[in-house]
């Protein structure tokens, strides 16, 4: 993951509401087990219609997006998450999400800003035509046109998407200590060591 601090580009004005891991990334596109190529897939029916958002030349390449509540519902595929970042999604601005997509969102690097709905309408209006920046530092949204919206995010998620690690790479940076604890602990409890080795299955194993 790299550092995510400040998102500011061009947004997909969408605001459309309950939008499913399944419109995100269709369950065709589930067969892969990597993440490049996925964007293509991305919205796939949404882009099948003429004169889609996503397909508007004005936002090729958009880090933003700007979506209505209850974004990322239904499955739970981390694909979906996979597909936006392929697409060059960056950060994910809606009323409410699912919180299992915003916990895969989170993992793959991707900002996921909760703003009420009329700070929504006013993206979507603004966005059509301007930039608009998610600022991790100051925790806010902003326009060109002075619109300052605040948001919250758990602060564990802010440390790591500004960081760039998620919990694995959190786990690995302490690997050191862990090691430590681990042989203070066999020196001070060694029953636990031979308990472990006796424990059934282990003899099977070996």
């Amino acid at each position: 993951m790299e550092p995510v601090t400040r998102v500011e580009g061009r947004a997909y004005p969408w605001g459309a509401k309950n939008i499913d891991t399944d419109i995100i990334i269709p369950a065709r596109w589930l067969k892969t087990t990597t993440r490049e190529g996925l964007g293509q897939g991305a919205f796939e029916s949404v882009r099948a219609e003429p004169g889609n958002v996503f397909d508007d030349p004005r936002y090729a390449g958009a880090p933003l997006l700007i979506a209505g509540e209850n974004f990322g519902c239904g499955s739970s595929r981390e694909h979906a998450a996979w597909a936006l970042g392929d697409m060059g999604v960056k950060a994910v601005i809606a009323p409410s999400f699912s919180d299992i997509f915003s916990g895969n969102a989170f993992k793959n690097g991707i900002v996921a800003v909760v703003l009420p709905q009329e700070a929504i309408d006013r993206l979507v209006e603004v966005a059509r035509d301007n930039l608009v920046t998610v600022d991790l530092e100051t925790m806010t949204v902003t326009t060109p046109f002075q619109d300052r919206f605040p948001f919250d995010m758990d602060p564990f998620r802010r440390d790591c998407l500004m960081q760039g690690v998620d919990e694995i790479g959190i786990t690995l940076a302490r690997d050191e200590a862990i090691a430590g604890y681990e042989g203070n602990v066999a020196q001070a409890r060694p029953w636990l060591s031979a308990m472990a080795s006796n424990a059934p299955g282990r003899a099977a194993a070996a």
